[in-house]
Order: C-alpha cells, then structure tokens, then sequence
C-alpha cells in the first residue's frame, strides 16, 4: 500500500491542504522511524509505522481549518475520528486506530464528557508502540504552513500540553523517557 496514493484520493495534489498534510506526515514519518531504527526493538512492525505515520492526520480535510487549506465543516479535534472512519471504509483498521488516538497524547471517554468534546464518547488511546511512538512524533512538527520544517523542542511541547493538565505532561514524559533522542 502506498500512502501517497489514498492521500492523492482525498487530497489535490496541488491543494495548500496536500502539501502541508504531505510534508508534515513526511516529517513525523521520518522521526518515528529514526526512532524505531535507534530502538531496534524487534516487535516494531517498521512497514506500517511508515504507512501510518503517512496516514495519520488523514481525516484533516473534514475539519474547517482554512489556514492550512482545509474548508471541511467539523472543529479541528475530530480529525482523528474522522480520519479514522475513512481509513476503516479503506479496509486499513490497525492505520485508522492511529488517526483517533494520536490527537493529543490521546482523549479519554471522561474527558470528552467533562469537556463536551465533539467526539465520540470512547477512549481514544495510543495503546500499542507503534500509536504511542507515532503520537509522539507528530507532537514535534506543526502544519502552520510557515512552520513546517521547525522541530518543536520538548519543552514547547509540554507548554502546549499543559493547558490540558498535568497529566497529559505525565504521558508526554513517559513517551520521552521511552523514545526520546
């Protein structure tokens, strides 16, 4: 399976959205699997973390975000449920789980309650090495259109995170206590 060629599906090639979706997933591709290749744990499965990392914010285009080109009518959290029921249609189950449970450094079914999240009351939880290494990734790369080559630094990361809690920082530690470079 090619990445590129069900991005090309959903996605003009000559659209602001392809090309910031394109680079964005080619960076969180590349960090994962730099990851992936320094652990050299043998359960990796390296194919489809390559392929899910591409496929990861597939579902952007539903979402109205029109700074990064996409014009769709659902709030920005929703893309990774949407990317995943997309992906689910596609026949590709073990890449949509890594749509929905990337966002953040996952949602729990209490805290879309509490915050009235758009989502769909379930936990939506990196639960494998190759989600939480993914989610991981994709915490380091922006798609501000005029930010996408810049890695984030750690720090910049539990910043943003903290306004969501302590906890979500407690994750984030965690993964980088496992993956960090």
């Amino acid at each position: 399976m090619n990445p590129l060629d069900l991005i090309r599906k959903y996605y003009p090639p000559d659209s602001l959205a392809y090309r910031i979706l394109v680079e964005h997933s080619q960076r969180v591709t590349e960090k994962a699997l730099r990851i992936a290749h320094r652990l050299g744990r043998d359960e990796l499965d390296l194919q489809f973390l390559e392929e899910a990392a591409m496929l990861h914010d597939i579902g952007i285009f539903y979402t109205h975000e029109p700074q990064i080109g996409c014009h769709g009518t659902h709030p920005y959290v929703c893309h990774g449920y949407l990317g995943r029921e997309l992906l689910e249609k596609e026949g590709l189950p073990r890449h949509a789980i890594v749509c929905e449970t990337h966002v953040g450094v996952g949602i729990t079914r209490d805290e879309i309650e509490q915050n009235g999240l758009p989502l769909p009351l379930r936990d939506m939880l990196p639960r494998t090495l190759e989600e939480k290494l993914i989610a991981y990734a994709d915490k380091f790369f922006t798609k501000n259109p005029e930010r996408l080559s810049e890695e984030k630094s750690p720090e910049a990361i539990r910043r943003r995170l903290a306004k969501y809690g302590p906890q979500k920082i407690a994750v984030f530690d965690e993964w980088h206590q496992m993956f960090g470079e």
